[in-house]
């Protein structure tokens, strides 16, 4: 039986206590500087151990080399983009670390596959043998270029697992489970570089900075990944105090705990959260707060999506709960206009009724467009018609199919009618990923300048 709770009560103009210091941001600038300068570094690496190249072999074993370094620098940049560092999270945003993440993926895969295809083909041509000959000798002869291409061939299945087609079939519990492999990827693959590799062997300085490279995302890793989570757990003691039906599989959960404001959660960021009970200790999956952080209390609220998701509405108060965060960019920090439009879509409404609450504004200058399907999807109706009454916020609800409402509601000139003025407002987007493509093209129809649309959406 879950417990009967009161409806949250909007705690308006929820502020950090004064004298706090501002978190730590580093914003995509100097990260992606960072990340090309490495690269360039790792070119020079290759470059300062080349004399002379001559002939088709030592043109393609060259070319396995420069492949096989980028393979090895973008493997470990993968790691750190999603080690979970607060800085880049609240900097550059999961949303767009993620996307990074998906792109590079992409990149160290093909990068891999070239690799151990150049550099065999390179040897063949040199020993004049044929390919198969060649791979089946190096991995005959070479244990850790055995390891390595195990590594690689668990690459390229995590790649293939991670496409969206295939990401669409799965859950994200097995999506996440199947794309911790690439741990073990790394791993085997690490050794066969110093072993094998050109521009490692004998090389110390190039080992101590390869090796320091890696080491610091390791520690980054375990650090933020592992060690954060459990150090929050036993300061913070979070725990289930209840769950309320919200609207047909809609659910909130509220947790309380100790110390929740050191946590320096802002309207707009997400929480990773693990339920301590015999069906879900082992899963961690990404919700918003869909509140402000008040009176030593956190809600979510999570629409039916999947396991996870599904087991929440049977959570019984007392449950413990680990939660790591929080995470994300979505909040007021972006904000650059004094005029706001929030953009939601179903359950996508949960951190846009925070930021509704928390941003800075007078009467009139933040809007919310809600859309949704059919009106009992609407869920967390009656706070965000209080807190927009209390603050003279606008709401405009886009209930129906696409051929009831005469077509897109969110497109450029259903949206210039409903705001007038739009080009001169920030806005912020949370939906599905088909819902922030589109709306996000009909805003720049609309004159809405790019880095005025801030999203976030449930694709990670």
């Amino acid at each position: 039986m879950t417990a009967t709770l009161n409806q949250y009560v909007p705690a308006h103009g929820v502020r950090a206590p004064a004298g706090r210091a501002p978190a730590l941001r580093v914003g995509p600038t100097p990260v992606l500087v960072g990340i090309g300068a490495g690269a360039v570094a790792v070119l020079g690496l290759w470059w300062t151990n080349t004399t002379t190249i001559s002939g088709l072999g030592d043109y393609l074993t060259h070319a396995g080399r420069i492949t096989g370094l980028l393979a090895g620098y973008g493997a470990i940049i993968l790691l750190g983009l999603m080690a979970r560092v607060p800085a880049l999270e609240r900097g550059i945003g999961t949303d767009r670390l993620t996307r990074w993440h998906a792109m590079g993926g992409r990149y160290t895969v093909s990068m891999l596959i070239a690799h151990g295809l150049l550099i065999t083909w390179g040897y063949a041509v040199t020993a004049r043998t044929s390919v198969v000959g060649q791979g089946l000798s190096l991995l005959r002869d070479y244990p850790d270029v055995l390891y390595a291409t195990i590594g690689a061939g668990l690459f390229v299945t995590i790649g293939a697992v991670s496409a969206r087609a295939a990401r669409k079939r799965m859950s994200y519990e097995a999506w996440h489970l199947i794309h911790l492999g690439t741990y073990l990827a790394i791993a085997l693959s690490f050794l066969h570089q110093f072993s094998t590799g050109a521009d490692f062997v004998g090389n110390k300085p190039a080992q101590i900075a390869w090796s320091t490279l890696y080491g610091v995302v390791t520690v980054l890793l375990i650090w933020y990944r592992v060690v954060t989570p459990v150090r929050q757990a036993f300061r913070h003691r979070l725990e289930v105090e209840g769950v309320r039906m919200e609207g047909p599989d809609v659910v909130s959960v509220y947790l309380t705990g100790r110390h929740l404001q050191d946590l320096k959660a802002e309207p707009g960021q997400f929480f990773r959260w693990r339920f301590l009970t015999s069906e879900g200790w082992w899963a961690s999956n990404p919700y918003s707060l869909s509140a402000p952080v008040s009176g030593g209390r956190l809600r979510i609220t999570v629409k039916e999506a999947g396991g996870h998701s599904r087991q929440l509405a049977r959570l019984q108060p007392g449950t413990k709960v680990m939660a790591s965060g929080p995470y994300g960019a979505f909040t007021g920090g972006v904000r650059r206009r004094r005029k706001v439009l929030l953009i939601g879509a179903g359950v996508g409404i949960t951190p846009l009724r925070a930021l509704l609450e928390t941003l800075p504004g007078r009467p009139g200058d933040i809007t919310l467009i809600y859309r949704a399907r059919h009106m009992s999807d609407l869920v967390l109706r009656a706070e965000i018609e209080e807190i927009a009454f209390d603050r003279g916020a606008r709401v405009h609800y886009l209930v129906g199919t696409r051929e009831q409402l005469g077509g897109d509601p969110l497109g450029a000139e259903q949206l210039e009618w409903l705001v007038p003025n739009l080009k001169h407002h920030d806005v912020y987007l949370c939906g599905p990923e088909s819902l922030i493509a589109a709306t996000r093209e009909a805003l720049r129809d609309a004159g809405v300048a790019r880095r005025r649309v801030h999203h976030e959406s449930f694709e990670f």
